[in-house]
C-alpha cells in the first residue's frame, strides 16, 4: 500500500491508475512523486498474514502501516499519543474504495476507482506498485523458476505451470495456490 501527501500546487503530469501505465512510465513517475511530494510511505504485509486475515483486511492493514510511517501515532488508542507522535497529519484521507476504521480521528473519503479519479490516490498506487514490482524482481533472483521478474507474482499461465511443476515457494500465499490448483 502507498500513502502520499502532495502539495496543493503540484504539477506532476500523467498521474493515473498504476495498472494503466507502462512499467517505464510508472518508474519515471515514482521518482517524480518521491521528489515532489510533501511526504510518502509504502508498506506491505507478508503472504502468511494475507492468508491469515484475507486479502481485504491485509490491504487495510498495509494502508494503516503506510499511514503510520507518515504519522506514527495514527491508530494509537491513546489520543495524546496520536497528537504527540504526529509528524505529518493529513486533514483528510482519500482512500481507494475502503474505509479504515482503525483511524477514527481522521476524516476519510472512500472513492470507488479512486486511482482513476484522484491524483493523490494514483500517486500512492504508483509508489506501491513500483515498490512491489522491485520486490518481485528480487524474489526472481532467489526463486528463478517462477518467472517473478516478468509476471510480478500474478497468476499467469506460465506462473501456474511453474507452481504445478515445482510446487509453491515460501512467498506463495496458500490461498493463491488453492485458487490455481
Amino acid at each position: 500500500a502507498g500513502a502520499v501527501i502532495l502539495p496543493r500546487d503540484h504539477d506532476i503530469l500523467y498521474l493515473n491508475d498504476s495498472k494503466k501505465l507502462t512499467e517505464t512510465k510508472r518508474k519515471e513517475l515514482d521518482q517524480v512523486i518521491r521528489r515532489e511530494s510533501i511526504a510518502y510511505a509504502t508498506a506491505f504485509v507478508s503472504p502468511g498474514r494475507i492468508d491469515e486475515i484475507n486479502i481485504l483486511e491485509a490491504t487495510k492493514e498495509a494502508m494503516v502501516k503506510a499511514l503510520r510511517r507518515l504519522f506514527p501515532g495514527a491508530g494509537a488508542e491513546d489520543p495524546e499519543k496520536r497528537k504527540e507522535e504526529a509528524r505529518v497529519k493529513p486533514d483528510l484521507l482519500l482512500i481507494d474504495a475502503l474505509h479504515l476504521s482503525s483511524l477514527p480521528d481522521i476524516k476519510q473519503v472512500s472513492i470507488i476507482k479512486g486511482d482513476e479519479k484522484s491524483v493523490s490516490i494514483a500517486a500512492a498506487s504508483i509508489l506501491a506498485k513500483v515498490k512491489r514490482d522491485h520486490l518481485m524482481e528480487k524474489y526472481a533472483q532467489i526463486y528463478p523458476v517462477y518467472g517473478f521478474a516478468s509476471n510480478k507474482g500474478y497468476g499467469t499461465e506460465a506462473h501456474r505451470e511453474a507452481i504445478l511443476k515445482y510446487g509453491p515457494c515460501p512467498i506463495h500465499r496458500r490461498t493463491f495456490i488453492g485458487n490455481l490448483v
